[in-house]
């Protein structure tokens, strides 16, 4: 199933900021171009409602976007997220979008889904950060388990950023299982997610940051990807949460890394294979980041299909 739609490419921000209005359009132009638009089950966002939002997002935080929303003056972090009018309903959208998507999963009407403008992962549960307003990925993990009783989430993060919204939300919580592979964060924002963080408490261990240097290829990352694969082994869950962020590609405008779209389709023909094995099947991919449109369309469309064409898809690395 895709999850898309005006609703969610609304989320964006114009002057030129690298999260434009236009990246949702430019991976359908690339679906319908590969002939991937026909062979997909389409499905509408949704606003999330204030209840959902609140399973991740305190209280005050909520009321302090409405606030930004009425008057789009502003920022909602300490710069990188402009308010504008709307963008409390743009991100609840986006956030609606995801647990559409979740929801088709969990009642079985499909076995994959992606949703292109998603994957915030940045956002805490009490501010913004790095163009995320909202994080559906964690509202989605709280609703996966407080409204549908999933007991084991396990959120993959490919995108070139570290994602510390998630990671911290859930860093003591042993029910999370969290494999990211990111650029260095001593190179790049937020300069999270050493390979030392692996959870707290009762949580170590449960936690998998997996670091790249700048330039790092394909190659490199194979080589971490079997270090997911054999964690997901360890960790068996009930969902799989994919952050599949396009940025991670040679020549994305704000990163370092210089993957080809190979990686997506790998790590999305993988998920879906590990999925399977474990019994439930599900596997829900966000794009999340990407800012050079020509990348951003190929690796979406890439994991795309990868779940379309299921264990027949080439693997090409």
């Amino acid at each position: 199933m895709l999850v898309a739609g005006d609703a969610i490419a609304r989320y964006g921000f114009g002057n030129g900021h690298p999260f434009g209005l236009d990246r949702q359009a430019c991976f359908l132009r690339e679906l319908r171009a590969r002939g991937l638009a026909e062979r997909i089950v389409r499905g509408a966002p949704r606003i999330a409602a204030d209840a959902e939002l609140a399973a991740f997002h305190t209280p005050a935080y909520l009321d302090f976007v409405r606030r930004r929303s009425a008057t789009g003056e502003g920022f909602l972090d300490g710069g990188d997220t402009p308010a504008f009018r709307g963008v409390y309903e743009a991100a609840a959208s986006v956030v609606g979008a995801t647990l559409t998507a979740a929801e088709a999963l969990v009642e079985g009407r499909c076995r994959r889904a992606f949703v292109p403008i998603a994957g915030l992962h940045h956002a805490a549960r009490d501010r913004a950060a790095g163009f995320c307003v909202f994080n559906d990925c964690g509202v989605a993990i709280e609703i996966l388990r407080e409204r549908h009783g999933l007991r084991r989430i396990a959120y993959v993060d490919i995108d070139a950023h570290h994602g510390d919204g998630v990671y911290y939300a859930f860093v003591a919580d042993e029910s999370v299982y969290v494999a990211d592979i990111h650029e260095d964060g001593r190179h790049l924002y937020p300069g999270t997610g050493a390979r030392e963080e692996t959870g707290r408490g009762a949580a170590a261990g449960t936690k998998l940051n997996l670091p790249l240097p700048p330039g790092a290829d394909d190659r490199a990352f194979a080589a971490a990807w079997d270090e997911v694969e054999a964690f997901l082994d360890r960790f068996p869950s009930d969902f799989i949460l994919f952050q599949c962020g396009a940025d991670g590609l040679a020549g994305d405008p704000l990163t370092h890394l210089g993957f080809t779209e190979a990686a997506h389709a790998h790590a999305a023909r993988r998920l879906g294979a590990i999925a399977d094995a474990q019994g439930h099947g599900r596997v829900l991919g966000m794009g999340g980041g990407g800012y050079d449109r020509s990348n951003l369309a190929r690796a979406w469309c890439a994991v795309v299909d990868a779940f379309v064409a299921g264990d027949e898809w080439a693997d090409p690395l």
